[in-house]
């Protein structure tokens, strides 16, 4: 894997409870997910998913892989570990969490929806290398998705009730979805003609 991918380093830092998580047949894999972390850095992205919030698994909400700002990605659940980052679809998924600010710190105020942080080209690259990459190790997965496509929940805004919002926008407009899915499906091609899918 390093000889096809020699410039795409990941630091591997599993969460504690990363062990206490489901294990899975990674051969099942199909989709992968991308988020946005709606929170000003990678260290508080990292404190979030370090929190305790299912007791009776002594778990919490994390995605795989985090990408910052400069490019460096991070590598947080193993992805033999099932982490929760998108409902009805953890199971058969991997997560890409990339630090942005999106909506924060009001993620659910109705005058504040509006992702206004551009990603970096560092970003960018990293998360196409990263799916290049991932899709070599497991060829059976065709699909990405953004979180928003899969959770399309509306709840009311907490500053105002009678309005509706989206629960999840990430990773939001500024990301530049439909460049990425046309290399995808480029790339998804590619393995099949080259018999690796």
């Amino acid at each position: 894997m390093s000889e096809s991918f020699p410039d795409l380093q990941i630091t591997e830092q599993p969460l504690p409870y990363n062990d206490r998580l489901e294990q899975r047949d990674t051969g099942k894999l199909d989709l992968i997910v991308l988020h946005c972390t709606e929170l000003p850095t990678l260290q508080l992205a990292r404190e979030f998913g370090e929190r305790i919030v299912l007791p009776e698994t002594q778990t919490g909400f994390s995605g795989h892989y985090y990408v910052d700002r400069d490019g460096k990605i991070y590598q947080y659940v193993q992805d033999d570990r099932i982490a929760r980052h998108v409902i009805g679809h953890n199971q058969n998924s991997l997560g890409i969490e990339i630090v942005n600010l999106g909506r924060f710190p009001n993620w659910f105020h109705s005058t504040h929806q509006t992702c206004s942080e551009p990603y970096t080209l560092e970003q960018v690259d990293s998360v196409q290398n990263l799916l290049h990459l991932l899709k070599h190790r497991y060829p059976r997965i065709r699909q990405i998705a953004r979180h928003s496509d899969l959770d399309t929940t509306w709840i009311p805004a907490e500053d105002d009730p009678l309005v509706q919002i989206r629960r999840k926008v990430d990773p939001g407009p500024l990301f530049p979805w439909e460049e990425i899915s046309s290399w995808w499906a480029d790339l998804c091609k590619a393995f099949e003609v080259n018999g690796r899918s």
